[in-house]
């Protein structure tokens, strides 16, 4: 806990990126790589939106909670990816205080969304595998908008809280951040004041945000495996364990560096990876999704030769 005398030190305006400069021989390496994953995921969940959109055969509780989801991928990495970027193509690694807490407040912001939206979606599947007869009445176009309503609204109001302790803090120095982001417990290190309320409140609400949607996940899953097994069809067992399957890549890789990163005690070893553990749920969990997710799926893919046929016809179209 940060617990240092304000006395007469001069408070800092702006803060220092530390993130991958101990690698220098690798930043050019590092920007192009960045770059490409934020190019495709990007494109990727675009499209996604566009297909779930304007195709009408996808108007589907499935479809609109992956919609949402990539709506908030594209959101959710492009408030951290564009800085490390511009950070390694022009070696300016400041930010101004403010700044970082916008970036820390949005950043946190979606990862909590996140969190409220992977669960709903598991409890989607749970209701469509386990109970088909009754799926279409449990999950109606209302109940749909009010979980994703939810989700979006639960991780505004539990960040803005966090936010409003922050903006309290003093920071007199160091200015240094050892991240490629905005990360809370990194801003918190470099606070003046007593931190121990605004800690406090971030335990709780990480907790809250993994542990209960990471459980009704787990639980959700347990159910669908068990229906599975129940299913005389391998075809449709492997065609039901296939769509399962990614989901489960998904929430495992998201929840479990967040818990990893928020919840266990820091050792040496983890502070070291500290920065590798982020990646995954910043970066590649944003470009994996719609892969994962949605691209492989065999209503998508029809949707998308769908509208590429129609692109081709409206080409061919004569003058």
């Amino acid at each position: 806990m940060a617990n240092r005398e304000w006395g007469n030190e001069t408070a800092i305006t702006q803060f220092i990126f530390l993130g991958f400069r101990n690698i220098p021989q690798l930043q050019i390496i590092l920007f192009l790589l960045f770059l490409i994953i934020y190019i495709v995921t990007m494109a990727g969940n675009i499209l996604i939106i566009v297909l779930v959109v304007a195709d009408q055969r996808l108007h589907t509780p499935m479809y609109f909670f992956l919609g949402n989801l990539s709506c908030l991928e594209t959101c959710y990495i492009s408030t951290i990816l564009p800085k490390v970027l511009a950070t390694l193509l022009t070696g300016d690694r400041t930010i101004s205080v403010s700044g970082c807490i916008v970036q820390f407040y949005f950043a946190s912001f979606f990862a909590a969304t996140e969190c409220c939206l992977l669960a709903v979606m598991s409890y989607d599947r749970y209701l469509a595998i386990c109970k088909p007869l009754h799926y279409a009445t449990l999950m109606n176009g209302r109940f749909c908008r009010q979980l994703a309503s939810g989700s979006w609204i639960n991780g505004c109001l539990a960040i803005a809280i966090i936010t409003c302790l922050m903006l309290q803090l003093n920071f007199c120095g160091p200015n240094e951040i050892d991240h490629f982001f905005c990360e809370s417990k990194q801003i918190i290190n470099l606070c003046c004041t007593d931190t121990y309320l605004i800690e406090l409140v971030i335990t709780i609400l990480v907790v809250l945000f993994t542990l209960p949607p990471f459980a009704l996940t787990v639980v959700s899953y347990v159910c669908i495996i068990s229906t599975i097994l129940t299913i005389p069809s391998t075809t449709g067992r492997q065609k039901t364990f296939s769509t399962c399957s990614s989901h489960l890549i998904v929430v495992t890789m998201f929840y479990g560096t967040l818990m990893i990163v928020y919840l266990l005690p820091k050792t040496n070893t983890l502070r070291d990876l500290n920065k590798v553990f982020s990646i995954f749920y910043t970066i590649l969990t944003p470009m994996t999704n719609p892969f994962i997710y949605s691209l492989r799926n065999k209503k998508v893919k029809e949707a998308l030769k769908k509208i590429f046929c129609k692109c081709a016809d409206f080409r061919r179209i004569p003058d």
